[in-house]
Parts: structure tokens; C-alpha cells; sequence
């Protein structure tokens, strides 16, 4: 490991590299226009300049043609221009992802602070070694792989960028090239939306070349040197899988997507353990195992890829037999090749025949909705679920009627397709875990949950698909501040209820309850959303330990800091002991996914990370991460103040507006980018509950504003400040890694905007004074988090991670030009939208195909 500073790491193996092979991709010949790659560093040059000189985006348009583009070229022709310049950088960005994934091992301590090895050498060190062990027996992390769509890059991109690593990494110049030609030449942009199967598949290929072997080796490590190679009990890292199961707010994920999904998962892990039965079975040619494991390969072969299901164990038998192999080895071949056979046995631990755990997830609206149908189907049929009247029932009678639901239904009971899809879905959970195992599919999340009620409706339903005792976990989600703020009563009536209570004994008295950051954020503003969800994790954990249950938490974090992404390992490692942390679960999404596990170098860190955050704030935690009442209260002030600020800035009456005119929030349906509508009603009007967080978060970031991530924290401080009380925001950032952490992810958000992109709009007479309230509290922020944090620059501590974005921001300044460009000139042909159709649709195909390389090179927001 290089002892150099990981900034100077970063400068010589990711900016130095990138300019390199940069320079050879920009002379590479991929059309016609043979000068794009010579006119894109003039364009790029012209744009820092312009900016600086507070020029607007079609001034430096205006320079940049007079400068460098010849006089007779038509209007079209310098369109045209303008979108070569967005394949060109788009494709930038692919390169330094490629560049940084290459360079990943060498930037970052693969033994380093937060990984195993290391927090092996501290617990050896502390003499706390049992403790460790003791914690990892019950300690698991759940990294959830969802298809939100926060990633622009098609399946063949994403393997350019793999092959692209994998070539600077051995620096074959002559494959690069070749790799970088490929990548000029493959379409970014879809013409069809993807479907939910489409999105699973995606995703399946980083379970299967990343994360099968990455986890393995990471429980290998576990196994061999904290537990000297003795077998335990617990998988330590469970998978988790969305795509498939997630119908909240997608009418294209039906039952028949749900069980291709699973079974594609099945017979994806069946592959790869077939893969590595054969390698094994070249190594044990001795005598006793190798029939044996020749009946292992062909039984798996058949059933890849013949469909052949006759012969086939059942997973508790296929491990027994595993074993029985490693034992001969053992007793009559001197254990050779019995690390290979372990790695093996405990693959089949990790990933069952399941791979990962499909959830299945619907809004609590539609339940209400399917449950009401239920009831009047069934009294029409003559066959009432309940003696009294359901639907004008008061809540605390329903919940007493649910109790006591005793019959069995089935789908096609039912004409509404809703009702139809819900009650399917919940049969083909039985149907995956008859298949795959019970780890299967065994939790079903009621989104936008509010009250008793909706957890009571999922369970009756459950029940009543012939399933008197449920093998799955009701897991509610609570996203908004107010729903937050009622959790623990909302569990304290169901932890009552006998019926439930019951259940939960069954389940191993564990509660899974998912936390929502996204529509949190949203909703309540950043430090309000991330206190919300403190607050109702401590609240939470006190009401389940009172009654003797196991919570534990599924964190609904994206990538950018706005939807509770950012630092992961320093958020979970900063929440003390007074919130249940027994494992982690969090879901991880689009650029999240590429970026941090998207390679099995960057999956092994950022899983080692993860797992070690949950052991410190356990094993190696001091009182400090605790919040003193004095603490606390401060916490509370700012919270309140920024949720105020927050809440009355969403009130402005031209917030959405904004949002929908100067923005390019509307041309986000337009991407194709996941299966999922983007928004939640099919009404033309413009709302903010029909909102989904990603289109939301996603435009302020196009707009270069992160308002999201920021917004209302300056305030807050400024506040405390102006009362004199400066000195108590001071004792809690000393106090709280919790807040510190915050700041943190707040400060990477500010670093990530720059308003000089859109300070034309200061002078726009309708919005000019609403763009001057963003900035101002953009300005507030920065001033504040300095004088707090001691900085003189934003993310001062973080020089590797700031570079990056600043790289990243550089590379992508000119395409954020060309949008707003584009933006400014919709706006001017609105004024007769009939006479400039033409031109309209051309300037609106500009934004849309700007969106991409924006959010993409946001991808180390996570």
C-alpha cells in the first residue's frame, strides 16, 4: 500500500490517467464530424471563462459559434454540433468511472481504517476479540439492490466500463482504444422504456459477477481468522432484491414478473454454483469424492440447463452432502483443497437457491382500496367476511374485525385487476418460498404507512390467501414527518394487539420496520428528515425492547445526501447504542450501485465498511456518540428552524412554478431510463404529492442548486448565532459525530452546486426573486457550516472525495450549458409554441439528452 496521501493517490492514478486516455478518445473518429473531439476542449474552455465573467449560458453559445465555428454554418448544422458534444461527454464520464474503478484499490486502503482486517487488529489490540465474535453470531448488514432509477447508463455501458477497468488497470493500451471506439459507437439512450424484468436482469449481473464472489470472500475472511475456521451460525450478509416485487406506484410489475424474477434468481445462483462444482471437481479427483461430485455438477446441470427438476436436493441436503465431501478430504487426503470446498459450503450459506430475498412492496392507499373490494366482493358472494358493517367502521373496530378474519380467498374471486394482482402477489410469495426457500420472499412493505390500521390490513390479507400463520414479516414504512412522529405509537398498539403479537412470536419476536429518507427529505427538509428518523429510531427501540422485540431498521437511503445518502459508514457508525443496530439494512440504488459495488474491489470496502460500522458503534463505541439533553435540545432548534424554513420555502408561490418551467423535472418521464411512472397519478396537473423523490432531487442537481440537501441548515445555524447561542451549535458538532456527519453530506451538496449556471435567472422578472431566495440560502449555508466546522473551503477534510467532484464537474460544465442553453431557447419559442413546433422538439430532445451525464457523474454522492 502506497504511503502516500490519498489525495496525491487520487491526482496520480485518476486525474493523471483520465487526461491521458482522454486524449485519445477525443481523437478518435466516431462519424463524419471529424473536428467534435477539437472543438470540445475550445467549448469547454469557453464556458469556464464565460461563467467566470458571469457571462449566461447562450452568451458563452454565442462566443464560442462567432470564435470557433465557420460563418456559413447553418442553424442545424451547429445543433448538431451541440448534441455531438453530448455523446462526446457523456462518454467522459464513462471514462473517468472507468479510470476510478481501475484505480480503486490503489486511492482507497483495502486494509485500511473500517475494514475487517483492520477492526481484527483493533479487537486483538482492545482484547476485545470475544466481543467481536459475539456480535457477529447475530450481527448482519442487508444492502437491498432496488431499480430507482438514478443511473442513466444501459446494461452494454455499464459492461464497457467493467471491460474499460479491467484494461487500465493492466494499462493495454491497445484494448483501450479499441474499448473506447466500442463505446463511441453504443447508444446511450433507450427508445423504450425498460420493463421490470428488464431492470431485475441488470441487476442480477452484479449479483452474479460481483457480489457473489465479494460476500463470499468476505465470510471466508470471517470464518478463517476471527472464528479459526470453526462454522457458525449466521450469514452475516443477506442480500436483498426489489425489482419484481416492488409494485408501489408500478402497474408493469405483475404476479407473472414476480415469479420469472425469483426464477431467474433460482436458476442464476444454480449457474454459478455449477461453475464452481466443475472447478472443484478438476482438483478432487481422489477416491470418494469425485463421484460424489459428479453427481453435484450433473444434477445442477440439468437443472440450468435442461429444466430438469428430477434429482434435484434440497438446499439442507446439498450442504449435508458439501459436507460430508469435506470430511472425507479431511480425514483421508490431508484437507487438500478443503478451503476450496469450505468457500463453496459457505456460498450455499450466503445464497440459498434463493440468491437474494425478493421483498414485495405496495402503498398503503391501494391496500385500503383492494381490502374495501375485498369486503363488498365477498358480501355480494354471499359469503361477508365480517358480521358488522367494515367500510363505516371506526379504525379501533376494524382492527378488532381483522383480528378475527377467518376464511380463505382467491384472486379470481375478484374483477377488479388491482385487487386481482394484490391478492396473486401475495400467493406467489408462498409459491417462491415452495421454490426457493422461505428466504425466498419473506417480507411484504406497506409504503406511505400511517396507522395501525395499514399493518393490520396487509396482515388480514395475508391470512385470508390460506396462510393461518404467515412465514413473512410485515414490514410498514413510515416516510413523512408526521408518520415518523407517530411510529413507535403506531408499534405499541400493534406490539398489544394479541393476534400480532402472536405472529411476531412466530417471526422470532423481530419487527423489520423500513425508515423512508427520500420522500422524508422531500417533505421536511434535510435536517428535519434526517432528525425525524433519529428521533423515531430512539422511539422505536425503547417501545420494542419494552415489550421484548427485536427492531430492526430498513433504511430507505439513495445516493445523493437529499435522499439519505452520502457518508453510509459514517451514519451508521455515529448512532450510539440508544438506537437497535443488530443489522443493517439499506437500500441502494442506480449510481449507488455502480459506484460502490460495481466492482468486486469497491463491493468488498464498501460491504467491509458497512459491517464495520455497525461493529464499532457496538464494540468499540464511547459514551460520546450519545446525545446529552443539552445536546439534544440544540439538535431540536435547528431542526425545527429548518423545517420551517423548509416547509414555508415549498409554500412559495413559485416553487412549483419553478420547478416546472426553469427545470428540467418535466423531461424526466422522457429518459426511459426505469420502468417505473414518474409521477404518481396520471393526472396532467402539477402537484407536489404526485412527486417521486428521484425526479424531485434529480432536477434541483440538474439545475446545479442541490436545494434539497441544504436548504433551511444555514438558517438554522444563523439563527442560534443571532440568538447569542452559537456555542451550543459548536458543543453539539464536538458531541455528535451524528451531526457531524449531517454537515457532512450537506457540505457535499453545496460543493456539487454552482449558481453562476443559472444566475441569469436573478434577472427573470416572474422568478428572479425566487432564484435570489436559493441563493442567499445557499451563500448562508456556506458561510455558517465554515465558521462552524473551522474550514476554510468546503469539504477540507475530504481532498480525495472533493477532487473527484470537482473532476467530475469540470468534465460535465459543458453539457450543463448546453441544457440550460436549450432550457432558455424553449422558453423564448414558447411565446408562439404552433409557429416553432419544429424547433421546440429539437431543444426539448437537447434537455432530455443532456440529463444523462449529469447524474451520472453524480455517482460518488454515495
Amino acid at each position: 500500500m502506497s504511503r502516500k496521501p490519498k489525495l496525491t493517490r487520487f491526482e496520480e492514478n485518476v486525474s493523471s490517467k483520465y487526461q491521458i486516455y482522454n486524449s485519445i478518445f477525443m481523437t478518435l473518429p466516431f462519424d463524419e464530424i471529424s473536428n467534435t473531439g477539437v472543438l470540445l476542449p475550445l467549448f469547454c474552455e469557453i464556458c469556464e471563462k464565460g461563467f467566470a465573467h458571469d457571462k449566461n449560458p447562450s452568451e458563452i453559445m454565442d462566443t464560442f459559434f462567432e470564435r470557433y465555428v465557420e460563418k456559413d454554418k447553418t442553424e442545424a448544422e451547429k445543433i448538431n454540433l451541440l448534441f455531438r458534444f453530448i455523446q462526446y461527454i457523456e462518454r467522459q464520464v464513462v471514462l473517468f468511472d472507468a479510470v476510478e474503478d481501475a484505480s480503486f484499490a490503489i486511492v482507497n486502503n483495502m486494509d485500511g481504517r473500517g475494514t475487517l482486517r483492520n477492526i481484527k487488529e483493533e479487537a486483538e489490540e482492545k482484547q476485545k476479540l470475544g466481543a467481536l465474535k459475539t456480535h457477529l453470531e447475530r450481527f448482519k448488514i442487508r444492502p437491498v439492490l432496488t431499480a430507482h432509477p438514478t443511473q442513466f447508463y444501459p446494461g452494454q455501458v455499464l459492461g464497457i466500463i467493467t471491460d474499460l477497468a479491467q484494461a487500465i488497470e493492466k494499462d493495454d493500451l491497445l484494448t483501450i482504444k479499441k474499448l473506447l471506439e466500442q463505446l463511441g459507437k453504443t447508444p446511450f439512450f433507450k427508445k423504450e422504456k425498460p420493463t421490470p424484468y428488464d431492470e431485475a436482469v441488470s441487476l442480477i449481473w452484479y449479483l452474479e459477477n460481483v457480489f457473489y464472489h465479494s460476500a463470499s470472500k468476505i465470510y471466508n475472511y470471517i470464518q478463517q481468522n476471527i472464528f479459526k475456521g470453526e462454522d457458525f451460525d449466521n450469514q452475516i450478509i443477506d442480500l436483498g432484491f426489489w425489482p419484481g416485487g416492488d409494485r408501489d406506484g408500478n402497474p408493469f410489475v405483475t404476479t407473472e414478473i414476480t415469479l420469472k424474477v425469483a426464477e431467474r434468481l433460482r436458476s442464476t445462483i444454480l449457474l454459478n454454483y455449477h461453475r464452481d462444482i466443475r472447478k472443484l471437481k478438476r482438483r478432487l479427483t481422489f477416491d470418494g469424492v469425485e463421484k460424489r461430485l459428479e453427481r453435484l455438477e450433473r444434477m445442477l446441470y440439468k437443472n440450468v440447463y435442461l429444466q430438469k427438476e428430477d434429482g434435484m436436493l434440497s438446499l439442507a441436503a446439498f450442504e449435508t452432502e458439501l459436507k460430508a465431501i469435506r470430511a472425507i478430504v479431511i480425514e483421508k487426503h490431508q484437507s487438500l483443497f478443503s478451503a476450496e470446498i469450505d468457500d463453496i459450503i459457505n456460498k450455499v450459506k450466503l445464497f440459498g437457491y434463493h440468491f437474494a430475498m425478493l421483498d414485495i412492496r405496495q402503498d398503503s392507499r391501494v391496500h385500503q382500496g383492494v381490502f374495501e373490494n375485498i369486503v363488498e366482493t365477498m358480501e355480494a358472494k354471499g359469503n361477508g367476511l365480517f358480521s358488522g358493517n367494515y367500510i363505516n367502521a371506526t379504525e379501533e373496530e376494524k382492527i378488532g374485525m381483522l383480528s378475527k378474519v377467518m376464511q380463505i380467498i382467491q384472486p379470481e374471486y375478484f374483477k377488479e385487476e388491482i385487487t386481482n394482482s394484490t391478492i396473486s402477489s401475495i400467493y406467489a410469495m408462498k409459491d417462491i418460498q415452495a421454490r426457493n426457500g422461505e428466504r425466498g420472499a419473506n417480507r411484504y412493505i406497506i409504503s406511505n404507512n400511517q396507522s395501525v390500521l395499514h399493518v393490520m390490513e396487509a396482515f388480514a390479507m395475508l391470512r385470508l390467501c390460506d396462510w393461518k400463520q404467515p412465514k413473512v414479516d410485515v414490514s410498514p414504512l413510515f416516510e413523512t414527518v408526521p408518520d415518523l412522529q407517530i411510529a413507535h405509537e403506531v408499534m405499541k398498539t400493534l406490539y398489544e394487539n394479541e393476534l400480532y403479537a402472536a405472529h411476531l412470536k412466530e417471526r422470532g419476536n423481530k419487527q423489520y420496520i423500513m425508515l423512508g429518507f427520500s420522500d422524508g427529505t422531500k417533505d421536511g427538509g434535510y435536517l428535519m428528515a434526517n432528525w425525524s428518523i433519529f428521533k423515531a429510531k430512539e422511539e422505536l427501540t425503547a417501545i420494542s425492547r419494552e415489550y421484548g422485540i427485536k427492531v430492526i431498521f430498513f433504511d430507505g437511503r439513495g445516493g445523493p445526501p437529499a435522499r439519505g445518502g452520502g457518508k453510509t459508514h459514517q451514519f451508521y457508525a455515529s448512532l450510539g447504542t440508544t438506537v437497535e443496530d443488530e443489522e443493517i439494512q439499506l437500500t441502494v440504488q442506480g449510481q449507488t450501485i455502480s459506484s460502490n459495488f460495481g466492482t468486486l474491489e469497491s463491493c468488498q470496502y464498501n460491504l467491509e465498511q458497512l459491517l464495520s460500522s455497525g461493529i464499532s458503534n457496538e464494540i468499540f463505541s464511547s459514551a460520546t456518540a450519545e446525545f446529552s439533553q443539552d445536546d439534544k435540545k440544540t439538535m431540536e432548534t435547528l431542526a425545527t428552524v429548518s423545517y420551517d424554513t423548509y416547509v414555508a420555502f415549498k409554500k412559495h408561490p413559485m416553487f412549483l412554478p419553478y420547478l416546472e418551467r426553469m427545470s428540467t423535472l418535466k423531461y424526466y418521464a422522457k429518459t426511459n431510463i426505469g420502468s417505473r411512472p414518474s409521477k404518481r397519478s396520471k393526472s396532467k396537473e402539477f402537484n407536489f404529492s404526485d412527486l417521486r423523490a428521484i425526479p424531485f432531487v434529480g432536477s434541483w442537481s440538474q439545475l446545479k442548486q442541490n436545494v434539497p440537501g441544504f436548504y433551511g441548515v444555514g438558517t438554522s445555524l444563523e439563527h442560534l448565532e443571532k440568538e447569542g447561542k452559537f456555542d451550543q451549535v459548536v458543543d453539539l458538532y464536538k458531541n455528535s459525530a451524528f451531526f457531524r456527519t449531517l454537515l457532512e453530506n450537506s457540505m457535499m451538496s453545496l460543493t456539487k452546486s454552482f449558481f453562476k449556471l443559472t444566475a441569469y435567472m436573478r434577472e427573470n422578472e416572474e422568478f428572479g426573486e425566487f432564484w435570489t431566495i436559493i441563493f442567499e440560502e445557499y451563500e448562508r449555508t456556506k458561510r455558517m457550516l465554515l465558521k462552524l466546522t473551522g474550514y476554510k473551503e468546503l469539504m477540507e477534510n475530504q481532498p480525495a472525495g472533493k477532487a473527484s467532484i470537482h473532476a467530475r464537474e469540470k468534465i460535465v460544465l459543458p453539457l450543463l450549458t448546453i441544457q440550460q442553453y436549450a432550457l432558455r431557447k424553449i422558453q423564448e419559442l414558447q411565446k408562439d409554441p404552433i409557429a416553432n413546433e419544429k424547433e421546440l422538439k429539437t431543444f426539448e430532445k437537447m434537455v432530455t439528452r443532456s440529463l444523462f451525464g449529469n447524474i451520472n457523474a453524480s455517482r460518488n454522492s454515495a
